[in-house]
């Protein structure tokens, strides 16, 4: 009995394909990992260009004087943790801007972007990302239509908060014809969006009061 394992001619044979496999696989997991970090920097750059161009699209130049990019904030809303960019204009922050969410058509995800001043008017409103129906819900692009354009000088207050809804549903907003699920979600991401600014309005702007220093004792704030 002589299995074919046994010979050498076959165990060279076996040992040169599996060498040959071995190289073929660290040679292609090398040009992998040269590719990844050859593309790595420009993808980044990619990625802060496009955020450029979305805070430009709802913080007009005029609120601000810094990098918005770089001047930010994360807040800790309970359900999420959330990253706005602050506008400062001579050190202050005039506005902020960050991004909200909404079940769209059929479940999926919807970013919008909005922007807001200090005194809690929206600057702008942009949707960034969606999988809404082509022809009926992605008019809530600006290349498609110009009813996102609808939110800037909004606030809460403006229209009352009962009126924060689509005409359907008896607010103010228009909806589309044949697609009322898509304006009536994005509707309720901006209200949501106001809401937080309100909830969270001292630390997005910067105007939480420092602590006592640790080791002495806190201010008197009694009266004088």
């Amino acid at each position: 009995m002589n299995p074919w394992f046994l010979k050498p001619e076959s165990r060279q044979r076996l040992g040169y394909h599996v060498a040959l496999l071995g190289g073929v696989a660290l040679l292609t997991s090398a040009a992998i990992g040269v590719a990844d970090h050859l593309t790595r920097a420009d993808i980044a750059q990619r990625r802060l260009e496009d955020l450029q161009v979305t805070l430009q699209q709802v913080v007009p130049a005029t609120h601000y004087d810094n990098d918005l990019v770089r001047d930010t904030v994360t807040v800790d809303d309970g359900d999420q943790l959330l990253v706005a960019y602050r506008a400062r204009r001579g050190g202050q922050v005039q506005a902020v801007c960050y991004q909200v969410s909404a079940p769209g058509y059929g479940n999926t995800a919807m970013v919008i972007a909005i922007g807001i001043d200090r005194a809690g008017n929206l600057l702008g409103a942009r949707v960034i990302s969606h999988n809404e129906t082509p022809g009926l819900g992605d008019k809530i692009e600006s290349s498609k239509s110009d009813w996102i354009l609808s939110f800037t000088g909004r606030s809460l207050n403006d229209p009352q908060p009962d009126q924060w809804a689509v005409k359907k549903d008896g607010g103010v907003f228009d909806q589309f014809t044949g697609a009322t699920i898509t304006p009536r979600a994005v509707v309720k991401a901006v209200k949501a969006g106001l809401e937080f600014f309100a909830a969270h309005r001292a630390l997005l702007l910067d105007e939480t009061a420092p602590g006592p220093i640790a080791g002495q004792p806190a201010p008197d704030r009694g009266n004088n």
